[in-house]
């Protein structure tokens, strides 16, 4: 029933571009956007920080070193410091509401990186009415319980890594685990440290839960094929011309 969500009612498994496809240069971007909405993908995961005057705006690092070339930190500049960056020649940090503005027909999976970031990035799912086209994500389960109490539960969320390690002690001992309501998907990578997270096992046991197992990032076509194998439900990648071949081959690209 955790399935039964407007989020996840496309054909499955689904193909995430990974920050919008990252493998070409640029990422997170309307040009990374464009990119992949052109290859046909309906997923797209992203993530988010905050503006010192609170707008939420599509950006993986804290600090714009390694995207932009410059110093500084995210939550120190105003939205005007940042809407006259370009990258290429396109927009290098986009608004939240700006993209799912431009892509109504595209389902966004939404990181939010920081606690600044919470707020913002709820407010503009809100004001766009895109509830059902978004799922929130943060490798913090503190994070993800702060932006469960702010989306109300018609906003699906995936597990922060505390809920995933309870998850998988759980199924060590064969106990039943129960996450919040608004749980569909468990994104994990293959492995976490020396735990082989993505077995056959543990992802029939997520099945039984009622969850789809969601994999990062898995760029290579053969490990494409196997994670495919193995019965996961959706797979997160860089390299989205690389996924797309694959899942044409298997008949599987919607």
């Amino acid at each position: 029933m955790r399935q039964q969500v407007p989020y996840l009612d496309a054909p499955g498994p689904l193909g995430f571009a990974h920050r919008g496809g990252a493998s070409a240069g640029d990422e997170n971007t309307t040009a990374a956007f464009a990119r992949a909405a052109g290859l046909g993908y309906r997923y797209i995961e992203t993530d988010t920080h905050a503006t010192a005057d609170g707008v939420a705006v599509v950006f993986h690092d804290d600090t714009l070193e390694r995207l932009l070339g410059r110093p500084g930190r995210m939550i120190d500049l105003r939205w005007a410091d940042l809407r006259s960056e370009r990258v290429g020649g396109a927009a290098a940090v986009p608004r939240l509401d700006e993209v799912l503005d431009a892509y109504p027909d595209i389902r966004f999976n939404i990181d939010a990186k920081t606690d600044h970031a919470v707020r913002p990035t709820v407010e503009a799912v809100a004001r766009l009415n895109a509830h059902g086209r978004v799922l929130l994500a943060s490798f913090s389960s503190a994070r993800l319980r702060r932006l469960r109490a702010a989306a109300g539960p018609s906003v699906a969320t995936s597990m922060g890594m505390r809920e995933v390690a309870a998850l998988w002690a759980a199924f060590q001992v064969g106990r039943r685990y129960t996450p919040a309501a608004s749980v569909v998907a468990v994104q994990i990578p293959p492995r976490y440290g020396r735990i082989r997270l993505a077995g056959r096992r543990f992802i029939d046991h997520c099945h039984r839960s009622g969850l789809q197992v969601h994999l990062w990032t898995i760029d290579d076509a053969e490990q494409i094929g196997h994670f495919l194998d193995l019965g996961v439900d959706g797979i997160m990648t860089d390299h989205i011309e690389v996924l797309r071949e694959v899942y044409i081959a298997r008949g599987i690209w919607h």
